[in-house]
């Protein structure tokens, strides 16, 4: 199907000069091929399955469908542990995925071996050996949470749980998007992902601006979540374009807003830091110690 491209002299750009560059939203999938990869296994034993007798179906059925699950919840903990690994500050998934993935199909393992006619015996040595070759293929997930030196662990539990919720504001907003099918308002919800999320990496190296991004990182995210689903309902049943450009006014006014509220944190840091650094010289002056 042909897709409709803008640019910098098309005649959509021009109508709306304001809205800034949209960066390349087609992020790289975490789980990537290695991991969709295991669903094909499933559906073939599935299918096979399905030809035989009424007990070796059952077994085998039994076998795909705890294939399936592992494969779906080793894809969900590959993309968790990314989300895990790009964070300054982070909490462990609270299920641990892969771990429970590699457990079933070890059990898949062994139900496909005693469908292919292996010694009921052996069945748990192949599913033994399925598991560890999985953990060795996927590893394991994030077992700990992940916290930064200097900082007390009341503040950083604190960070993780507003970064928590804004991250699922965040996804929330794109999924009602997405169902639109409209690259251009993609385009825009990943410019505003991507400075909200200055915004949260701004909070995490630094949790003493949690108090001032509290706001913007819990009610405003909140609010264009709702707003984002009123819009994509709305604009699927009539295609008004009033409405939409209002929704991307609304965008605008987000990022202004919260680039605004970013580099006022940074500013003060900044400051906080010079306050900082002309106390310790005036009080190395007083001991008589000449800074270099």
């Amino acid at each position: 199907m042909a897709q409709k491209f803008g640019g910098k002299y098309s005649p959509q750009a021009q109508q709306s000069p304001s809205a800034p560059a949209a960066p390349d939203h087609r992020v790289k999938d975490a789980a990537g091929a290695r991991a969709n990869v295991l669903f094909v296994p499933a559906a073939l034993l599935g299918f096979l399955s399905i030809r035989e007798g009424a007990t070796l179906m059952i077994v085998g059925l039994t076998a795909s469908a705890l294939m399936l699950l592992s494969a779906w919840l080793t894809r969900e903990g590959l993309r968790a542990e990314a989300a895990y690994n790009a964070r300054a500050i982070a909490r462990r998934p609270a299920l641990p995925r892969k771990i429970f993935g590699s457990v079933l199909i070890g059990f898949a393992v062994a139900l496909a071996s005693i469908r292919s006619g292996s010694p009921v015996l052996a069945a748990p040595a192949f599913g033994i050996v399925a598991t560890a070759l999985y953990l060795v293929a996927f590893g394991l997930d994030p077992l700990k949470n992940k916290r930064m030196e200097g900082i007390d662990d009341f503040q950083q539990d604190r960070v993780a749980r507003v970064v928590d919720e804004a991250e699922d504001y965040l996804a929330a907003m794109a999924d009602h998007i997405s169902t639109l099918k409209d690259r251009a308002l993609d385009g825009r919800i990943a410019t505003f992902q991507s400075i909200a999320r200055r915004m949260i990496r701004t909070v995490e190296e630094d949790p003493r601006d949690l108090t001032g991004a509290r706001k913007y990182l819990g009610v405003y995210l909140m609010g264009a979540r709702d707003a984002s689903a009123k819009f994509a309902d709305l604009y699927k049943r009539t295609g008004d374009q009033s409405a939409r450009a209002d929704y991307e006014q609304l965008l605008i006014d987000l990022e202004q807003n919260f680039a605004a509220r970013t580099d006022k944190m940074l500013t003060d840091d900044r400051s906080d830091m010079d306050i900082e650094i002309k106390v310790l010289r005036d009080r190395l002056q007083r001991e008589g110690v000449k800074p270099l």
